[in-house]
């Protein structure tokens, strides 16, 4: 079990998670139900009700998209696959852990636990979510919300995650795609945040290519046979389903008839 110093968690917490991981062999990593510790009655934006992400690589979680926050009314107390288990409060077999190699040490604080969840999923492995266990994360702890360096991370971090995962021919789509994407966002921080935020995006991607090159000989050329976890991504963009139809929350994405989850309408 990974978990942060700032998560407090709830009496009866681990049995819920260690049922479920009991009775689904295939069950590699899972998380809990993460819910604000200065809120508790909002999800918590690292991790929520599980975490997605969408066809450009942009995640999002049931309870959180983007800046948006949900209120916990129970709506997400069942238990099924996702995409990602957070980093703050994750359980992982140890087996699988070592086999993996455990999180990579270039993604220092953002991501890692996305990366590591994908190349659970490439190897035929399941990431599951336990809504029926709770705990309490205080969030922001390694970096503040608004620190340029967690700009920074978050981007450089994702687009190393793409290109790792990705089949060769989709990385050259999404990357067009999120050059595109990414160049707005910087505009949008511009005037929001400063100057900072807006280089900081760009600086990400300089350094994305820069650092690419260590992956080349480890990075997914092709399909593997292992691909059914396609259907646990959005396919669609998550910024314009947020930023141009206003879907504020989770459910707001079954409007999208082309999105597709495990169990799920979206």
């Amino acid at each position: 079990m990974l978990l942060n110093s700032d998560v407090r968690v709830t009496p009866d917490w681990l049995q819920p998670v260690l049922d479920l991981m009991d009775k689904n062999p295939e069950c590699a990593a899972c998380q809990p139900k993460i819910c604000s510790l200065a809120h508790p009655d909002e999800f918590e934006y690292a991790g929520a009700g599980g975490g997605y992400i969408d066809v450009y690589g942009y995640p999002f979680c049931r309870g959180r998209i983007f800046h948006s926050l949900e209120k916990d009314s129970a709506q997400f107390n069942d238990s099924r696959q996702v995409f990602w288990a957070s980093g703050a409060c994750m359980f992982i077999r140890s087996s699988v852990f070592h086999q993996l190699g455990g999180f990579d040490t270039e993604f220092f604080a953002h991501m890692e636990e996305i990366d590591l969840c994908w190349r659970i999923h490439r190897e035929g492995m399941q990431v599951w979510y336990c809504g029926t266990s709770t705990v309490y994360h205080v969030g922001g702890g390694t970096l503040p919300k608004n620190n340029p360096r967690k700009t920074y991370l978050n981007f450089r971090n994702n687009l190393l995650m793409l290109y790792k995962n990705l089949p060769a021919d989709l990385f050259l789509k999404v990357i067009i795609a999120r050059t595109i994407l990414d160049s707005l966002a910087a505009i949008i921080f511009l005037f929001r945040n400063g100057k900072a935020d807006f280089t900081a995006v760009f600086e990400a991607h300089r350094d994305f290519h820069k650092m690419k090159k260590q992956y080349k000989t480890t990075r997914l050329n092709t399909h593997t046979a292992h691909n059914q976890y396609f259907n646990l991504i959005f396919q669609n963009s998550i910024v314009l389903a947020f930023y141009l139809f206003r879907s504020k929350k989770f459910s707001d994405l079954n409007k999208f008839p082309q999105a597709k989850k495990s169990g799920e309408k979206v």
